[in-house]
């Protein structure tokens, strides 16, 4: 279980990132391809992925944990590769020790290589170096103009849940187990950690690189930056040719569900209009439904789909 311990002062200082993080999410996303579960979007991502990764970013697995954790001193919330990769390259020996020390309470067990960072070895270095610029260049270059403009749509739309339903409809749509209970937000997590704030307030920042829990980390100015799912990963984003906003958001098949659910249909229904089979229609719905965007219920064998009032607002918002 996680547990933030806000303040007032916190909730009052929510605020949503205003770009990307280049290294932020290459380490997510080398989480991500650690992953073994058979996610109908990033098995066949990790299997293409696994192919093209260079040997030279086989060091970054000591580092990154698929539980969408790593250490702070490689992925700083830089605009910029090259800004992030000179602040990788500057941290702090008392920095990287404690990171790397969190990091083995964890799941990543010290190696000799760890050991070599810890004791600012120029070699060890310089391998992180051209690590994190060989995956860069691998998992992100490339899709990075779809990446940006998808996180865009998606700090649109959650900047018009905070000013249209207020802050507790802007946190708790974060993800599925999200809840506030007074000052404390508590969602579900692989282990128990409690975070306490201390008035500086919170920055949401949503990836297209993650479908599980949320992932805190602190920012360099004392705000806790809290890393949470957009409602669809990349890979089914369509290309950047597609400017309709909706699309950009969703992709092209949610976006046609979220439209179709303006009335109800069964999942049957879904499928047939969507031409997907019975498995990838409910798949498309569950996806929308965990985004607070639909609302399913059963009657007998049937299952009905409608947008609720979010799903509603978010296409006459893009319409």
């Amino acid at each position: 279980m996680l547990r933030i311990l806000c303040s007032a002062d916190d909730l009052l200082r929510v605020s949503i990132a205003e770009q990307p993080a280049p290294l932020a999410e290459l380490t997510i996303a080398m989480s991500m391809m650690q992953r073994k579960d058979s996610h109908p979007v990033f098995a066949p991502w990790r299997r293409h992925m696994a192919r093209r990764l260079p040997a030279q970013v086989r060091p970054l697995l000591q580092l990154v944990s698929p539980l969408g954790a790593g250490p702070c001193f490689i992925d700083p919330p830089s605009p910029g590769i090259d800004e992030g990769l000179d602040q990788v390259m500057s941290s702090s020996r008392a920095t990287v020790r404690a990171e790397l020390i969190r990091m083995s309470g964890i799941d990543r067990p010290p190696t000799p290589w760890l050991r070599l960072l810890a004791d600012q070895d120029r070699d060890a270095w310089l391998d992180l170096q051209r690590a994190l610029q060989a995956a860069h260049g691998t998992l992100l270059a490339e899709q990075w103009p779809r990446l940006r403009a998808a996180f865009y749509a998606e700090t649109a739309w959650r900047a018009r849940i905070l000013a249209q339903h207020g802050l507790q409809a802007a946190l708790t749509s974060l993800g599925l187990s999200i809840r506030l209970q007074g000052l404390t937000l508590e969602a579900d997590f692989p282990r128990d950690l409690t975070i306490p704030l201390t008035g500086q307030g919170i920055i949401l920042c949503p990836t297209l690189l993650w479908t599980d829990h949320l992932l805190p980390a602190p920012y360099p100015d004392g705000r806790l930056l809290l890393i949470y799912p957009a409602a669809t990963p990349l890979p089914l984003i369509d290309s950047a040719e597609s400017t309709h906003p909706l699309t950009a958001l969703l992709g092209t098949t949610r976006a046609r569900t979220l439209q179709l659910a303006v009335r109800q249909h069964t999942t049957s229904e879904l499928a047939r209009n969507l031409g997907l089979s019975l498995a990838a229609a409910s798949m498309q719905a569950k996806a929308l439904r965990e985004a607070g965007l639909i609302t399913s219920q059963r009657d007998g064998k049937a299952v009905w789909h409608q947008c609720t009032p979010l799903g509603l607002d978010l296409l006459v918002a893009s319409g």
